[in-house]
């Protein structure tokens, strides 16, 4: 097979399905951002109802300077940042997104360890992310393969941060669902929505994974792979 037909193989498939996936992640928060929440509650009082029932009362709940889907949980701030989408308005989408962010402040109450080794992966991560790719022209421009070898080492701790993220992602979902039903902040009818959200955003982090090992499969492959 020619370096072409090579490099198609292994990292348009991940390209083509990341895609794929945030269009199906668009449209379907889209959808059910259209649905309006039976309780009339906003996605910040979903976030605050979670957290105020389950003690943590000093997390708070601010909006994010970010764009759309732009939601997360600092554990270093320990708060709570939603998205204008999802902090102002009273829908099956907001809903879902705002809890799934509170699944991660209820992680991190619990000690969930693959939350904490993310955590500590972090400073590490934001270093090697930006350093490997460097490391690896310069190894192919002074035909330095151990310059090679070593930029390959830290992208694959890159890689291992989006490994050691599905389960975190995958069980903040659930923790989301779960929260949702006991607390009554949806109905039965709002349940299918709010977990079809969920699932499309945790495909996200799938595809990325996905394109993370492949790439670091092919560049392995081309640099130490026999011939």
């Amino acid at each position: 097979m020619d370096s072409l037909g090579f490099y198609l193989l292994f990292l348009v498939p991940p390209l083509v399905i990341g895609l794929l996936v945030q269009m199906w992640l668009k449209r379907t928060f889209a959808r059910f951002s259209s649905v309006p929440l039976s309780s009339g509650l906003s996605g910040a009082a979903v976030a605050r109802e979670i957290l105020d029932r389950n003690g943590l009362h000093d997390v708070p709940v601010e909006q994010s300077p970010g764009g759309a889907l732009s939601d997360h949980y600092d554990p270093r701030k320990r708060a709570l940042f939603l998205s204008p989408p999802v902090y102002e308005p009273a829908t099956v989408a907001a809903a879902a997104v705002a809890a799934h962010e509170t699944g991660h402040a209820l992680q991190h109450q619990a000690g969930y360890v693959p939350l904490t080794i993310r955590s500590a992966m972090y400073p590490a991560v934001a270093f090697a992310s930006n350093a490997w790719i460097w490391l690896l022209v310069a190894g192919v421009f002074l035909q330095m393969l151990g310059l090679v070898a070593v930029a390959l080492v830290l992208y694959s701790v890159a890689v291992l941060f989006h490994v050691v993220t599905l389960p975190v992602e995958f069980n903040a979902s659930r923790r989301a669902s779960g929260q949702l039903r006991t607390l009554g902040l949806v109905g039965a009818t709002e349940i299918g929505g709010v977990n079809r959200v969920l699932s499309a955003a945790a495909m996200t982090y799938v595809a990325g994974a996905l394109a993370a090992i492949t790439q670091l499969l092919y560049y392995a492959l081309v640099f130490f792979g026999d011939d």
